[in-house]
């Protein structure tokens, strides 16, 4: 274990004794993360943004806004009346909620009423926003006809004495269908994105992608790098003078190997930690779900510069030909540009890519609000892709 840690402390000095090295760790990924992701800022809520005017500020309004606020779909933008009809007159927001005076007192007396909504016409968004917020009244809704039904059947067997007695039962039977309704097992679980988009990617869905396919691009580069450390060793003959050491082969190759991909989990990290913190990226939904996708891309991708370094003799010819092959790599994988601009041959032909995998786990997480259930199988595939990248390599590896 002492050579292992040896060999890998001493690549990694090798790695960094070039201060451009910096720039290829940390600077340039953050940099052009910053840049094709347009650093907008924001609340990092990729929640659909909907206009709310309260007229009735009555109790079962307040009821209304709170499940209209649960929702995964939309997030409410309070205003005035005034307000709203201005802030409305654009594209920014796809809906508005009016809650009509005498909302509550309506209800409450088991008289009809309506809620006014308004949405963009030809709209994706105005669809998911709509159908976020009938699900909420829905929601609302049914207490409300359980209790209007039960205060129905009491006047039938026997009048109330006045208004009030009414309203006390109404309220009684009101709470009891609440308490009911949220005590009931659930028959359906309902998974959906976190934001319906419209043909073009919102600020948030470009900086999710930019800090995604910026994280893959940089971190692969350096790790078909680790072929470089192969020629570096083969050139000046020290791979040689291994065979004369108690040192064998397995011994060697988990030392650079483990030493490469331990640097990029943290280069990985560092750029989560960016994304998040700067750049308001989701990056923490599914902790569990973002170690296992950057795991595996590590694995592939370190694999990947292993079976690299078996064919390459020049330390040169490996710097120049690692960069090039993780720019085309990252390219056709659709971490610089979205996988849906590309031809349908493309796209199809891309899926023998370690990064179009390492893309659409990562895409799933930050973009969709998927979990580990859901990038399981982007998971396996790398793992499938470092497996066999791993085997060829130790399979072809020379000590000259």
């Amino acid at each position: 274990m002492r050579k292992i840690f040896a060999i890998a402390w001493k690549d990694t000095l090798l790695r960094f004794a070039s201060r451009s090295e910096i720039l290829f760790f940390l600077v340039l990924p953050i940099l052009f993360t910053v840049l094709i992701g347009g650093a907008t800022g924001g609340s990092g809520d990729n929640r659909l943004p909907v206009l709310l005017v309260d007229d009735d500020q009555g109790a079962l309004a307040a009821e209304l806004t709170t499940a209209l606020a649960a929702s995964d779909t939309i997030r409410l933008v309070p205003q005035t009346r005034a307000e709203a009809e201005k802030s409305f007159t654009g594209d920014d927001f796809p809906a508005l909620v009016t809650i009509p005076a005498g909302f509550t007192a309506a209800l409450e007396a088991g008289q009809p009423t309506t809620l006014e909504v308004r949405t963009l016409p030809d709209s994706v968004n105005a669809l998911a926003a709509e159908q976020a917020i009938h699900t909420a009244v829905d929601e609302v809704g049914r207490a409300l006809l359980v209790a209007a039904g039960s205060v129905a059947e009491a006047e039938r067997v026997q009048p109330f004495a006045d208004a009030r007695t009414r309203a006390t039962y109404f309220g009684d039977a009101l709470a009891q269908a609440k308490t009911a309704f949220a005590a009931a097992p659930e028959r359906l679980t309902v998974t959906q994105a976190t934001q319906i988009a419209d043909d073009t990617f919102t600020a948030q869905d470009a900086r999710g992608q930019a800090s995604a396919g910026q994280l893959i691009t940089w971190v692969l580069v350096p790790l078909l790098g680790t072929s470089a450390l192969f020629a570096f060793e083969r050139e000046r003959g020290t791979l040689r003078r291994l065979i004369t050491t108690p040192t064998g082969r397995a011994t060697y190759l988990l030392g650079v190997i483990g030493g490469q991909f331990t640097l990029a989990l943290g280069q990985m990290l560092l750029l989560v930690v960016f994304g998040a913190l700067v750049m308001n990226v989701n990056w923490g939904q599914a902790p569990l779900a973002l170690v296992v996708m950057l795991v595996t891309f590590g694995l592939a991708a370190t694999a990947l510069g292993t079976l690299l370094g078996t064919y390459i003799k020049t330390e040169a010819q490996a710097n120049g030909l690692s960069i090039m092959l993780g720019m085309v790599l990252a390219l056709l994988g659709g971490c610089w540009y979205p996988a849906e601009v590309f031809p349908e041959i493309a796209r199809t032909a891309a899926k023998l890519l370690p990064t179009t995998w390492a893309m659409q786990g990562l895409s799933d997480l930050v973009l969709r609000g998927q979990g580990l259930a859901q990038i399981l199988p982007e998971a396996g595939v790398l793992l499938g892709f470092a497996a066999l990248f791993l085997v060829l390599g130790v399979w072809r590896f020379r000590y000259e």
